[in-house]
């Protein structure tokens, strides 16, 4: 089931995205895979947000089965993996900055500069570089 093969509910572009990427839990995965260098089953886990390991489990076989990333063998007894976006995951980039400047501006979360891997906390300026 690949992007290009998905069976949409609806023809509106919004209501598509969020046919994909529009529960809490997988903007997170694709956060923490993108910028925040999680790309271990426990790793990704182990985020801030705690995201309980069926459900962890359910996004990353499904983002997988969309494209949108694959998993590599790292061990092989017993085998694990290395979850890694691809060229569909990464546009999601601007996505995310966008998302997260909003989250920034108007709930006054921090904000997280990918280019120099540094955050900005609450209350001040997340898009000044």
């Amino acid at each position: 089931m690949k992007l290009d093969s998905h069976e949409f509910r609806s023809r509106c572009s919004i209501a598509r995205a969020l046919e994909i990427i529009g529960d809490r839990w997988t903007l997170l995965v694709i956060r923490d895979l993108m910028w925040h260098g999680k790309d271990t089953f426990l790793a990704l886990q182990g985020s801030e947000e705690r995201i309980p390991a069926n459900l962890l489990a359910q996004r990353l076989k499904r983002l997988e089965a969309l494209g949108i990333l694959r998993r590599e063998a790292y061990q092989q007894r017993p085998v694990r993996y290395r979850y890694l976006l691809t060229e569909e995951g990464l546009s999601l980039e601007p996505v995310l900055l966008e998302l997260m400047a909003w989250g920034h501006a108007k709930l006054e979360g921090g904000f997280y500069h990918p280019d120099t891997q540094r955050s900005v906390p609450a209350g001040t300026s997340g898009r000044n570089r």
